[in-house]
């Protein structure tokens, strides 16, 4: 606050200083506008699109489809390949080493833990596949 000494009535006038004020707001907006972009984002994942239902199944692309199934006994499965959980990252490395879109889908059975489908996606990662979708029963269904 300042003090001004004098005046048309020759009495005391207080007015406030906001400069100060103006520079800790100015300095807050940047600070929040720095914060903002470095909020943590949920992993991404890609849900297939399903064709539409006159469309016929593309050989190649169901080819080099490759699905995790994880089922509700404590099995996976890759490709309808029965698979147990110590051969599945092994098994993904040899399936995409020679691919250049590293590209997976996994599924989960209904009453599967979502533990289990996480640890699956974990060792997908591990395997070197780069994206990892999710497989949904609407998405199968065609919905």
């Amino acid at each position: 606050m300042g003090i001004q000494i004098g005046g048309q009535e020759g009495g005391v006038v207080a007015d406030m200083n906001v400069v100060p004020l103006i520079d800790i707001l100015l300095v807050l907006i940047i600070i929040f506008m720095v914060i903002t972009p470095l909020t943590p984002k949920g992993l991404d994942a890609l849900v297939p699109q399903p064709s539409p239902p006159d469309a016929q199944a593309n050989p190649d692309l169901v080819a080099k489809t490759v699905v995790v199934q994880v089922n509700r006994n404590g099995t996976v499965k890759i490709n309808q390949e029965d698979s147990d959980w110590d051969q599945l990252g092994p098994r993904l490395e040899d399936i995409f080493k020679t691919r250049a879109e590293k590209v997976a889908f996994v599924k989960g059975e209904d009453d599967v833990l979502f533990s289990e489908v996480a640890r699956a996606i974990d060792i997908m990662k591990l395997s070197g596949v780069e994206k990892v979708g999710l497989i949904t029963a609407k998405v199968e269904a065609g919905q």
